[in-house]
């Protein structure tokens, strides 16, 4: 999946409505009973969890349980055998074109592998959700840009090519540009892949500070502990395409569950530093 996949589709001519808060306790991301498969293989057999505004949820499980498959059905790159995904009480698959690129417009999707457009500088990478989906001028794209590579703490990258950066710097560039529309839903798939202990915890850092200073609602896909325990406020464990386990990120890695057990191994027996 690249980062064109999930660009806002063409604008339809009728009004997207304003999206609606579900009035039970602020549940901004809801999967209810959500059925998937590719052929044969069947990925989510009831999937069914919630995320509240503002609260910063990991999801973790073996290979194959579905962890980035979910995050795809939230952004509408899927949809659903059965069941609802619901996004601030709407039903994603029921949405047109137009409300489908206006939801987007307000997501930001950090990738596993960065997606930057190896041709652009990095200040043009950013630049370009906003040239594409909004209608401010040069100056203020410019201002936003360096704004959010000062955030991410690399103020002096904008001029470089991905291939001038190092693989730290790229995963700052695509949290940067996530942020970029100041989004209100931020997805995380795999954001410490191929990154070293002393990188990750670096990152791990600046997400819990972006949710703390932020109103933003985020899923975390991860397997590392590290991430999970400094970044999220609940974790939910995947079985067998459901949910196996939801609980506070300080209960989850002290489990109880012996095949949450088996999964988090010794490292679930020390002690929650955050």
């Amino acid at each position: 999946m690249s980062e064109h996949d999930i660009s806002a589709p063409e604008t339809e001519e009728r009004q997207a409505p304003e999206p609606t808060k579900t009035g039970d306790n602020d549940v901004i991301i809801r999967f209810d009973d959500v059925y998937k498969s590719f052929g044969s293989h069947h990925i989510l057999r009831g999937l069914s969890f919630d995320v509240k505004r503002g609260k910063v949820l990991g999801i973790m499980g073996g290979s194959g349980t579905g962890k980035s498959v979910s995050l795809r059905h939230v952004i509408g790159l899927l949809t659903p055998d059965k069941g609802r995904v619901e996004v601030e009480g709407r039903n994603v698959p029921d949405l047109t074109k137009h409300e489908l690129g206006e939801l987007r417009k307000r997501m930001g999707y950090v990738f596993q592998e960065g997606a930057l457009i190896n041709w652009l500088t990095v200040a043009e990478n950013l630049s370009l959700p906003l040239k594409e989906n909004s209608k401010l001028g040069a100056d203020e794209i410019e201002h936003l840009v360096a704004e959010k590579l000062s955030m991410v703490r690399i103020p002096d990258a904008g001029e470089k090519l991905p291939s001038e950066i190092s693989g730290g710097m790229k995963k700052r560039v695509g949290l940067a540009r996530a942020l970029i529309t100041d989004p209100d839903i931020i997805l995380y798939d795999e954001p410490n892949a191929g990154l070293d202990p002393e990188i990750s915890r670096s990152i791990n850092e600046l997400m819990r500070e972006i949710a703390d200073e932020s109103d933003a609602t985020a899923l975390v896909v991860e397997h590392r502990i590290e991430c999970i325990e400094t970044v999220c406020d609940e974790v939910v464990f995947l079985h067998e395409g459901k949910v196996l386990v939801q609980e506070p990120t300080q209960e989850f890695l002290r489990p109880t569950h012996p095949r949450l057990i088996e999964f988090l191994g010794p490292e679930s027996r020390s002690s929650v530093s955050r």
